[in-house]
């Protein structure tokens, strides 16, 4: 198969056939099938890949321990697989899920691991803690 013929059967075709880096990784992003709150991003090998889809649980793959990790095998945070997607080249996986009655999302217990938000400050960007993503309700403006 041509060059051409690969890419278009890859954006256009029905096959599964994810394009993992030199690592063999992907990214997943892993969203809530109910808000669409961005819950975290996260990295898939072959094999945890070929987990979530036959457990119908998120499973991923540890850069920093370098192993295969269930999510919420030790936290209580199982993320419940509602749908799969890949996006138009294959390189990045999305993951809709349902999370378990375990609070958060995050490590560091908070409901999704982008609590922080990129603002302008007095000497240039700086963080800012997002009231929602910390479970408590947004400021009234």
């Amino acid at each position: 198969m041509s060059g051409h013929s690969e890419i278009q059967a890859r954006e256009e075709g029905l096959a599964l056939t994810p394009r993992s880096d030199g690592a063999g990784l992907l990214p997943a992003v892993v969203t809530d099938a109910v808000s669409g709150t961005v819950l975290m991003l996260a990295w898939m090998n072959a094999e945890a890949l070929g987990r979530t889809i036959e457990t119908g649980e998120a499973w991923f793959w540890s850069r920093s321990r370098q192993c295969l990790w269930h999510k919420g095998a030790t936290s209580g945070q199982v993320q419940r697989i509602q749908e799969i997607r890949v996006d138009c080249d294959q390189d990045t996986i999305w993951l809709r899920v349902r999370m378990s009655e375990q609070a958060g999302c995050c490590h560091t217990d908070r409901s999704s691991c982008f609590y922080r938000r990129v603002v302008s400050g007095p000497s240039g960007p700086m963080l800012a803690l997002d009231p929602v993503a910390l479970g408590r309700p947004a400021e009234q403006s």
